[in-house]
C-alpha cells in the first residue's frame, strides 16, 4: 500500500466468520470492481498511476528551414579532436548580486566535408570577445565573415568568407561570460550550512545536453574528444574534474588571489561525461589497484558518513574488471556527494556526483533500505565506467544500451559486495513488475527509437525513462538464459572494439541470430500474452495490454521470440514464483482476461505468507484496488480484509524480534518487518498505532536520543503523523531542519506529507516554492506525496496547476 492511507476505523469481526468474511470481501469486491471499472469507462478518465512519456513534435506553424543552424542535429562536416577548456567560477556574487563564472576555451577540429560555417553548441553563454579562427596546417584558415547565437537551437554559428578545407585542422578559440546559476544544469551553483556559515559549491551537471552551458562544444554523445581542464579557484577551496591533479600553483589574477589547478588530459570522450567541482570538501580515500576518493561536506566526512561508500567503491571496480576483462581506465575514482543534485548520481568519467542520500550512509542512521539504494547505486555508476564511457551510444535514441545494461549489472556488482543480501532476487520486484505495469500501456514505446524522432533537448530527455532502465533487465534475464555465457562474452568483444564479430562470429549457437531475437525485444513496444491450451499443448501469444479497448498508434510488425522450454510440476514454488504468480493473476485481470476475483483469491494464503517477495507483490498491486477505491464504500471492506491478512505477519514479527526489541535476520526479512507495522498501522492492526505514536512520543520527549530503529523510521514516522495533529506534523518538521545526513531529511520530507490535516498540507505545499526550506531537488517529490495522500491529491493537483509556470521554469 502506498503512503498515506493510514485511518483506523475499527470494523468488528466475530471470531468464527473471519473465515467466511474473507471469502465474501472477495466475492463482493470482484463484483464492485466491475462496477466501478464500468462506471469509469463511462467518463474515460485516465487510468492507473504509473506512466510513460511518448515523445511528441510540434506541428510546425512556419515552412521549416533549410538552414543548418535550425536543425538540432549538428553536420557531419567537423569532428573535435581536443579541447583545452578554462574555468573560474566565482564563489561569491558580484555587484550586482549574480553569481558568474568566465572562461575560455580552444577546440581542435578536423574538416569531414568542405564547409563555410562552424555550428558549434553555446546555450546561456555571452561571448566577452570575438571568436578567432587558426589553421594548424599550412594553409592558412578562412576569415569569419559575421557570427551569432542562434538561441533556438542553441548554437553559436559562424560564417566565414571561405571554405574549410578536407582534412585539415582548426583551432577555434573563444572567452566568455555564464551565470553560475542553481538551476542544477551545465555549471551551476549549490549552497549549504556548515558550522552556522553559508557555503558555495561550483558544480556541474552536463548530461545529456548541459556541457553546452559551460563552454562552446560539439555536445552530442558521438563527438568524443580529449579534454584538457584548468580551473582557477579561490584559495583555501580544491578543484575537481575527470582526470587526477597534475599541477597546483597559487598566484594573484585581476588583484584575486586564486589557485590555479591543472588536470591529467581526460581518455577520449563524450561532452555530456565533463565534471567539474570547486568546493572545500575533505576526502577519505584508499589506494588499491586506482586511487579512489569519496568527497563530501567536512562535517560529514568527519561523521564517518563516507565510510561505507569507500569500503564497497574498492570491491566493485575490481568485479568488473574481472566481469568485464579489462582495466579500469582511468588513474583515480573520485565519487562526489553534492547538497544540491537533481539526479539521483551521474556516471562523469573519474568523478562521479551523487545526490547526498544515495552515497552516505550511517549505521546509527540508515535504513537497511538506504545502505541497499547505496550499494546498487554506486555499482550502477562504476558500471558505466566501461559500458556508456568506454563503449558509448552514437545518438540518444539508443539510451537503453547505456542505461538498461548499466541498471541490470548494477545488481550483479552490488550482489558481489554484499553476497548476503541475495540482492539478484529483487530484480523482479524493484524493475521486472514495475517495467511489466509501463510497458503494458497503449502509450509505452520501443527501446530504440529512430535517430530523427529524438533530437530536442526534450525530447532527450523523455526517453530517460523506466522503459529504457528497466525493461533492458527483463530482456537480459531471457537472454542469458538463452545465451548463457556467451552474453558476457558477446559484451567483451564489444567493450574490446569487436563489435562487428558479435554479429558475425558463427561460433556463438542461438536459436535464432543475435538481431532476430533482439529485433522484436528492442523495435516494437511491450510484451506478449502467452496462451497454453493444456489439452493440445498449443500455444498462442498476442500484445498484451492493461486496457484491451485501449488502441496502439504504432503495432508491431513481428511477433516475440520464445524459447521453447519443458515444464516441470513444481512440488514446492519459490518465493520469487509466488510473487510473480500474484503479480501475473492482478494484470491479467486488470486486463480482463481472468476474472477479478480469480487474482484476489491469489492473496488469500498471505495469511499464511512470511515472506518478503509475495508480500511486496500483493501490497503492489493492491495499491491500484486502494486508488480506485479510497473514498467509495469498498474501502472499509478492503481495510477489513487485509487487516486479516496482515495480522498473523504482524504477530510472526513480534514475536521473533521480542517484542520490537531486536532487528530480524535477514536482509528481506527486514524489509518485511516494514511492511508488517505499515499495513497493519494503516489497516488498525490493534496495538498498531499505539506502538508507533509511543515511539515518535518517546522521541519527542527526547530529541536528542531516537529510539525508532533506522529500518522502521520511515513507516513510524507516517504512521505517527498522520494519526497526530500540529504538534507532532511540527516536531517532525524541526526534526527536519537539523537532521544531520540527507536519508533521514528524506524519511521525514516524506512523513510530512502523511498528515491527514488539509491545513497543513496546504502549508507544506507553499514550503516547495522557496529553496531556503525545500531544496528544489526536492521539492517535485514532495508534491508528488503529498498527492499520495488521498487528503491532499486534490490539493496537490490545484497547486501544481497554479504554480505550474514556476515550477517548469524554476
Amino acid at each position: 500500500m502506498a503512503k498515506g492511507f493510514y485511518i483506523s476505523k475499527t470494523v468488528g469481526v466475530v471470531g468464527i466468520m473471519v473465515g467466511a468474511a474473507a471469502v465474501a470481501t472477495i466475492i463482493t469486491l470482484s463484483v464492485l470492481y466491475s462496477q466501478e471499472k464500468a462506471k469509469n469507462n463511462e467518463v474515460k478518465p485516465t487510468e492507473g498511476t504509473t506512466m510513460t512519456t511518448t515523445t511528441t513534435t510540434a506541428a510546425p506553424t512556419t515552412a521549416p528551414s533549410n538552414e543548418a543552424w535550425d536543425s538540432y542535429r549538428l553536420p557531419d562536416t567537423l569532428l573535435p579532436d581536443t579541447y583545452d577548456v578554462t574555468l573560474w567560477p566565482r564563489l561569491k556574487p558580484d555587484n550586482r548580486g549574480i553569481y558568474i563564472f568566465t572562461g575560455n576555451s580552444s577546440v581542435v577540429f578536423k574538416c569531414m566535408k568542405e564547409t563555410d560555417m562552424i555550428l558549434i553548441h553555446s546555450n546561456k553563454l555571452n561571448l566577452t570577445t570575438a571568436p578567432t579562427l587558426t589553421a594548424l596546417g599550412s594553409t592558412p584558415a578562412p576569415t569569419i565573415k559575421t557570427h551569432w547565437m542562434q538561441v533556438t537551437t542553441q548554437y553559436l554559428v559562424i560564417q566565414l568568407n571561405d571554405n574549410l578545407k578536407v582534412g585539415e585542422s582548426y583551432e577555434l578559440f573563444t572567452e566568455f561570460l555564464g551565470e553560475l546559476a542553481d538551476d542544477l544544469s551545465g555549471f551551476y551553483r549549490s549552497v549549504y550550512q556548515e558550522d552556522g556559515q553559508e557555503k558555495v559549491v561550483a558544480t556541474s551537471q552536463m548530461h545529456p545536453t548541459y556541457a553546452r552551458k559551460t563552454f562552446p562544444c560539439f555536445d552530442e554523445p558521438a563527438m568524443k574528444a580529449v579534454f584538457h581542464i584548468t580551473v582557477l579557484h579561490e584559495r583555501g577551496t580544491v578543484a575537481l574534474s575527470n582526470g587526477i591533479e597534475i599541477e597546483t600553483v597559487n598566484t594573484t589574477v585581476d588583484g584575486t588571489a586564486v589557485t590555479i589547478t591543472r588536470f591529467e588530459p581526460t581518455p577520449r570522450m563524450s561532452s555530456y561525461l565533463l565534471a567539474l567541482v570547486v568546493s572545500d570538501f575533505m576526502n577519505v580515500q584508499s589506494m588499491q589497484n586506482t586511487l579512489i576518493r569519496i568527497w563530501a561536506r567536512r562535517k560529514a566526512v568527519t561523521d564517518g558518513h563516507c565510510a561505507y561508500a569507500l569500503n564497497l567503491t574498492g570491491p566493485i571496480l575490481q568485479f568488473f574488471e574481472d566481469y568485464y576483462k579489462v582495466p579500469y581506465p582511468l588513474s583515480k575514482s573520485d565519487q562526489i556527494a553534492l547538497p544540491d543534485f537533481y539526479f539521483g548520481a551521474m556516471e562523469n568519467w573519474g568523478l562521479v556526483t551523487y545526490r547526498e542520500t544515495y552515497l552516505f550512509y550511517d549505521p546509527l542512521i540508515s535504513s537497511n533500505a538506504n545502505k541497499k539504494k547505496t550499494a546498487t547505486l554506486i555499482a550502477h555508476e562504476l558500471a558505466h565506467m566501461w559500458f556508456g564511457n568506454l563503449v558509448t551510444l552514437k545518438w540518444w535514441n539508443e539510451v537503453w544500451l547505456n542505461e538498461g545494461f548499466a541498471t541490470y549489472v548494477s545488481y550483479l556488482g552490488a550482489d558481489y559486495a554484499e553476497p548476503t543480501w541475495h540482492l539478484k532476487d529483487l530484480i523482479i520486484l524493484d524493475d521486472v513488475h514495475k517495467v511489466f505495469a509501463v510497458d503494458a500501456l497503449a502509450s509505452s514505446r520501443p527501446l530504440s527509437s529512430k535517430e530523427e524522432d529524438i533530437t530536442r533537448p526534450e525530447q532527450i530527455s523523455e526517453v530517460f525513462d523506466t522503459i529504457s532502465y528497466s525493461k533492458v533487465r527483463e530482456q537480459q534475464h531471457s537472454f542469458l538464459i538463452l545465451g548463457g555465457v556467451r552474453f558476457l562474452i558477446h559484451v567483451k568483444l564489444m567493450l574490446c572494439g569487436h563489435f562487428q564479430a558479435v554479429h558475425t562470429n558463427g561460433t556463438v549457437l542461438l536459436p535464432m541470430t543475435v538481431g532476430e531475437i533482439m529485433d522484436r525485444w528492442v523495435l516494437q513496444m511491450g510484451f506478449p500474452v502467452v496462451t497454453i491450451n493444456t489439452a493440445t499443448g498449443q500455444l498462442s501469444q498476442k500484445h498484451f495490454l492493461l486496457d484491451p479497448e485501449s488502441v496502439v498508434d504504432v503495432p508491431s510488425q513481428f511477433e516475440w521470440f520464445w524459447n521453447k522450454v519443458k515444464l516441470h510440476v513444481l512440488q514446492a514454488v519459490p518465493d520469487i514464483n509466488r510473487a510473480q504468480i500474484v503479480d501475473d493473476a492482478f494484470n491479467l485481470a486488470r486486463a480482463k482476461m481472468i476474472p477479478i476475483s480469480l487474482a484476489l483469491n491469489t492473496t488469500k494464503f498471505l495469511s499464511q505468507e512470511m515472506a518478503y517477495l509475495p508480500w511486496q507483490s500483493a501490497l503492489n498491486n493492491l495499491d491500484y484496488f486502494y486508488l480506485m477505491f479510497d473514498q467509495t464504500d469498498i474501502y472499509e471492506s478492503m481495510q477489513a480484509y487485509l487487516r486479516k491478512q496482515i495480522t498473523p505477519l504482524f504477530e510472526h514479527f513480534r514475536n521473533i524480534t521480542t517484542d520490537w526489541t531486536e532487528v530480524p535476520d535477514g536482509h528481506t526479512d527486514q524489509y518485511n518487518q516494514v511492511n508488517a507495522i505499515r499495513v497493519a498501522c494503516s489497516t488498525g492492526v490493534d496495538g498498531c498505532q499505539n506502538l508507533t505514536a509511543e515511539w515518535f512520543t518517546q522521541w519527542m520527549q527526547h530529541p536528542e536520543q531516537n529510539p525508532i530503529h533506522p529500518n522502521l523510521r520511515s513507516t513510524v514516522y507516517c504512521s505517527a503523523v498522520a494519526a497526530g495533529g500540529a504538534k507532532e506534523w511540527d516536531f517532525a518538521w524541526e526534526m527536519l531542519q537539523t537532521a544531520s545526513i540527507a536519508s533521514e531529511a528524506d524519511k521525514l520530507m516524506s512523513a510530512l506529507a502523511c498528515t491527514k490535516d488539509t491545513g497543513l498540507l496546504e502549508r507544506y505545499l507553499t514550503f516547495t516554492l522557496d529553496p531556503m526550506k525545500i531544496r528544489k531537488q526536492d521539492a517535485t517529490s514532495v508534491i508528488v506525496q503529498i498527492a499520495g495522500n488521498v487528503e491532499g491529491r486534490s490539493l496537490a493537483w490545484n497547486f501544481t496547476t497554479l504554480n505550474w509556470r514556476y515550477i517548469f521554469t524554476e
